[in-house]
């Protein structure tokens, strides 16, 4: 069973649906989620924000912290599955954004990428976003390996908390080694 099937399994058994926002994956997450047969039963849909302007319209990604920080930062990944999950109406959001290459962004160096995952559970009683965790990663190979890498890291990462395991994430990967 791939990890998209399992995930998909861990929120039909408990009647939740996901969402996902993806910025340097491109796409690839909702691609692995919808090729599960039976998908629809919990996966409610997808935004790709690749533009950072995307980011804040359509996820509701602060604008100060865009401009202060760029796209590639861990609060712009929590922000963006917190986003995801309300846009949707989700009860998890994931999230994905960093530098996949060949050129540094952000003042960032390729194989920088954080994951996000948001979900229910309470809402901090400070800013109101759903409780949620975010994983730095430094990831070794090219293009295509950076972007695998972080699909199959964020499913991880979202099948460890629907199975309340919440491990700290090993954060020093080599793309498809």
């Amino acid at each position: 069973m791939t990890g998209a099937a399992r995930v998909l399994a861990l929120l039909a058994e408990r009647g939740q649906t996901l969402a996902v926002a993806e910025s340097l994956t491109g796409g690839l997450v909702a691609a692995e989620l919808t090729g599960v047969p039976g998908a629809s039963a919990a996966f409610r849909g997808s935004v790709t924000a690749y533009a950072t302007a995307l980011k804040h319209e359509l996820l509701g990604v602060d604008g100060d912290l865009l401009a202060e920080r760029g796209a590639v930062d861990p609060e712009v990944a929590s922000q963006m599955a917190a986003g995801v999950r309300a846009r949707l109406g989700a009860d998890w959001g994931i999230a994905t954004t960093g530098v996949a290459g060949p050129d540094p962004q952000d003042g960032q160096p390729v194989g920088t990428v954080y994951v996000a995952v948001a979900g229910p559970g309470g809402e901090t009683a400070r800013t109101g976003v759903p409780v949620g965790k975010v994983v730095p990663l430094r990831l070794n190979g090219d293009r295509g390996e950076i972007r695998r890498e972080s699909v199959r890291i964020v499913l991880a990462l979202l099948r460890e908390e629907l199975s309340g395991n919440g491990r700290a994430q090993d954060t020093e990967q080599n793309g498809g080694n």
